[in-house]
């Protein structure tokens, strides 16, 4: 077997042999990723549900359907990414070929997460092979049966000299990312990230990071109140809370909070049923460590937890859970929750919950219910986050032509459809001259004068730009 850094050579190796270059090659992938994904959908489905119990309608939707989709727009698409964009021209450049080319960067590395680990693998792969790259791909250890199988296909549909499925943990992890990358795209923590910036710095090689955070939910104004609740109840517990896009927090007034409270405690019922532990459609906690992460929150908050609340370790099962009375320091208000828990904040006005929201570091997704249009436009133009969605949950990054990324503390770049393709090309930019108008190049060569000055400014300003391509 192939060292990690043989895998690399040799991908760089077949990289540079111009393999991945034409169309018709990348074409050949996508579609064969595409056979993939359908020809093994019931050994995806279990393996899914190995790893996380993830019933079958939620792993079709967020982990299935979703890259069929993006597949689906980027064949579809890609062609046209390919072909140069020309640029507009001033007179000096008249004459002259002006365009961006998308370029392959190389040899890229994707390290997947745990919560959503086909889904959130491939869609950057996707971009990857459209982009005509060579990857490595490393899939999460912690979604043990997902890694397996996922090492078990790529080799058998996509071409095994341009994509490698490399497994392991975190020493692992950190052994591989000692060699030189020409892209890495990281979805996961944030502790995680700081050390693969701090490998990529060592080459200069660039980086995606997907990162998540505490992605608010402020209700106010006007709200159909039993649609808010389903709808909320919905996103924040589907694959049990462990969405990078959840929403990590409820701000409301106290009105709001008590009417929302039974309409809460009616969609759980309605959802789960009386005893959600026996549902079928309640996805668990990855490992016993992450449900111990997510109990100590809990046991550590000085809310009160209003619905909800009972746990079974060996099943790694915690109840959708609402906790009221949180404080802006409570300890489910330090960090990420990523489980099924929702704590209610009180707030006195609108500008109250963003303020509160500016105070924290800018979320990866930040939703507004209200029927009020004046408050969801107030909260979009005096709030910064990755994703914005009024009056729902997660399903903005469902929709392909969106990009899909944080800013700051949440992440870095954007992917999902032609954004991937753009993550992983490089936009060059491309003059071809000929030697026509050489008297005008006079003016930009010594001896210098003030004439040649202002004649040359004149030539090169946007007052004498030119659409003539």
């Amino acid at each position: 077997m192939d060292t990690q850094s043989q895998v690399v050579d040799r991908l760089r190796s077949v990289f540079c042999s111009g393999v991945t270059i034409p169309e018709e090659f990348r074409r050949a992938q996508l579609n064969a990723l595409m056979c993939m994904i359908k020809e093994n959908e019931e050994l995806i489905l279990n393996a899914l549900h190995k790893d996380l119990a993830k019933p079958k309608f939620e792993a079709s939707l967020s982990e299935i359907d979703i890259v069929i989709n993006d597949l689906h727009y980027t064949i579809n698409n890609f062609s046209k990414w390919m072909k140069p964009e020309y640029a507009g021209k001033n007179l000096a450049t008249r004459l002259d070929t002006c365009f961006v080319r998308r370029e392959p960067l190389g040899v890229v590395l994707i390290i997947g997460p745990w919560n959503y680990p086909l889904q959130i693998l491939l869609l950057p792969l996707v971009g990857a092979i459209a982009a005509g790259n060579c990857a490595v791909i490393k899939p999460s250890e912690v979604s043990a049966a997902t890694e397996s199988l996922i090492a078990e296909l790529i080799p058998k549909y996509l071409s095994q000299d341009c994509y490698a499925v490399v497994r392991g943990g975190a020493e692992e992890t950190q052994a591989l990312l000692k060699n030189r990358f020409d892209h890495i795209f990281y979805t996961g923590s944030q502790t995680v990230a700081r050390c693969i910036l701090q490998a990529a710095a060592v080459h200069l090689t660039p980086v995606t990071l997907e990162l998540g955070g505490k992605s608010p939910c402020l209700i106010y104004g006007d709200v159909d109140i039993i649609a808010a609740a389903r709808r909320l109840i919905w996103s924040k517990f589907f694959n049990a809370g462990q969405s990078c896009v959840a929403p990590d927090y409820v701000l409301c007034t106290e009105a709001t909070r008590d009417a929302l409270l039974p309409e809460l405690r009616q969609a759980v019922e309605d959802f789960y049923g009386k005893e959600p532990q026996t549902c079928p459609d309640l996805c668990r906690i990855v490992s016993p460590r992450h449900w111990t992460r997510v109990m100590e929150m809990l046991k550590k908050t000085s809310g009160k937890v209003v619905l909800g609340g009972e746990s079974n370790e060996e099943d790694k099962y915690i109840a959708p859970t609402v906790v009221v009375d949180v404080a802006e320091d409570d300890a489910l208000m330090e960090e990420e929750i990523f489980g099924p828990i929702l704590p209610i904040l009180t707030i006195e006005s609108l500008q109250e919950g963003i303020d509160l929201i500016n105070r924290k570091e800018r979320p990866l997704a930040l939703y507004v219910f209200s029927d009020e249009s004046s408050i969801v436009n107030t909260v979009l133009e005096n709030t910064k986050s990755g994703g914005f969605c009024s009056n729902d949950g997660i399903v903005h990054m469902t929709l392909p032509t969106l990009p899909f990324g944080g800013i700051g503390a949440s992440g870095w770049g954007n992917y999902h459809g032609r954004w991937s393709f753009e993550t992983f090309s490089h936009q060059r930019a491309c003059m071809l001259r000929g030697w026509a108008l050489e008297r005008l190049n006079t003016l930009r060569y010594p001896p210098y004068s003030d004439d040649k000055l202002g004649w040359l400014r004149w030539t090169t300003s946007p007052k004498s730009s030119c659409s003539i391509m």
